[in-house]
């Protein structure tokens, strides 16, 4: 019986923050492909004064495997200036930083770029929500990735 109750706790605890995590994650539509989003994002970021750290090809690594997915690629990229007081603000914030924008094709052909909400972070770390950096890293990942996303 304690371990179906502590089964059940642990499963529902799992849904609750699955759940919670998909309500952070901002999405955005692009007209270009995945490959030409990340690219405009990747500029839009080394123009910023930020650091690219890695690129991730998902659908190339499956390929490896002889699997098949969709385009898949994520940027992660960081600047100190902002990620420093996160992290001492709490430490376990680098489990979130550097931050990371991922852009996929969904099933209907769409470029979608998608990344966790820097709010998420409070919550998750026990940071004040109000704290500056949060607010300048939500500005910044909008900026950025309007600028991988626009039309033009």
């Amino acid at each position: 019986m304690i371990r179906s109750l502590t089964l059940s706790l642990a499963l529902g605890t799992a849904l609750f923050t699955t759940s919670a995590l998909a309500d952070d994650m901002i999405k955005i539509t692009s007209p270009h492909s995945v490959s030409d989003t990340i690219d405009r994002l990747e500029q839009a970021v080394e123009g910023a004064g930020a650091t690219v750290f890695a690129r991730v090809d998902h659908a190339a690594g499956a390929a490896k495997v002889d699997a098949e997915l969709r385009p898949t690629q994520l940027l992660i990229f960081g600047n100190p200036k902002i990620g420093t007081p996160a992290m001492q603000a709490a430490q376990t914030s680098g489990l979130d930083l550097p931050l990371r924008v991922l852009a996929y094709e969904n099933e209907a052909g769409e470029t979608v770029v998608v990344y966790h909400a820097p709010a998420a972070m409070a919550e998750a770390h026990g940071i004040d929500a109000e704290a500056p950096f949060l607010q300048t890293m939500t500005g910044a990942l909008n900026k950025l990735t309007s600028k991988a996303t626009a039309a033009e």
